[in-house]
């Protein structure tokens, strides 16, 4: 196993001077890092730094290389940041064809007055296991359903199984969380 390298910012002090200069000057991690690749020290590899080492040295406290009076210098205030693969931004969805809106719901199943309208959703948990839910609306009863896997065929075999081993259940799905 291969340790990570020691923070740079806690071992050159010039270059920590210089980005806590920088940083109170309200600049960027991300200008930052960029000045000091293209116009910094163009001879001195080690006086140069990712925007992501300062950001791990500001947010991280184990780090505590620059002094926490930093992070209001930054545009976002937020005390913890997310790294890059934690956004969702960029990544594409598959979309529901047909899908029914939550709006279009029968008005019976919407105001609770006649029972047999249920609502359906998928609870996603660790190592793959699913669980369905469906909550009649008038009662508020819960049926907990396991199912094999989150695709379509697994989730709807799984209820009609179900549905079938109590005969007292009747009812119509009114709405699915998507």
């Amino acid at each position: 196993m291969e340790l990570c390298p020691s923070p740079r910012l806690a071992f050159n002090h010039a270059l920590c001077r210089l980005v806590a200069g920088k940083l109170s000057g309200q600049w960027s991690p991300q200008q930052i890092a960029g000045w000091l690749k293209a116009r910094g020290h163009p001879g001195d590899p080690s006086m140069t730094i990712s925007h992501e080492t300062i950001y791990k040295s500001l947010f991280i406290q184990a780090r505590g290389v620059l002094k926490k009076e930093l992070l209001a210098h930054l545009c976002s205030r937020r005390i913890m940041r997310r790294g890059r693969t934690a956004t969702t931004a960029g990544q594409t969805r598959e979309q529901i064809v047909d899908a029914m809106s939550i709006q279009d719901r029968v008005a019976e199943g919407e105001d609770r007055a006649i029972p047999g309208y249920w609502e359906g959703d998928l609870l996603s948990g660790s190592r793959n296991s699913h669980i369905a839910t469906l909550v009649e609306r008038s009662s508020r009863f819960v049926m907990l359903v396991k199912v094999g896997g989150k695709d379509s065929n697994n989730v709807v075999g799984a209820l009609i199984s179900s549905h079938f081993s109590d005969p007292k259940a009747d009812f119509e799905l009114t709405a699915a969380c998507r």
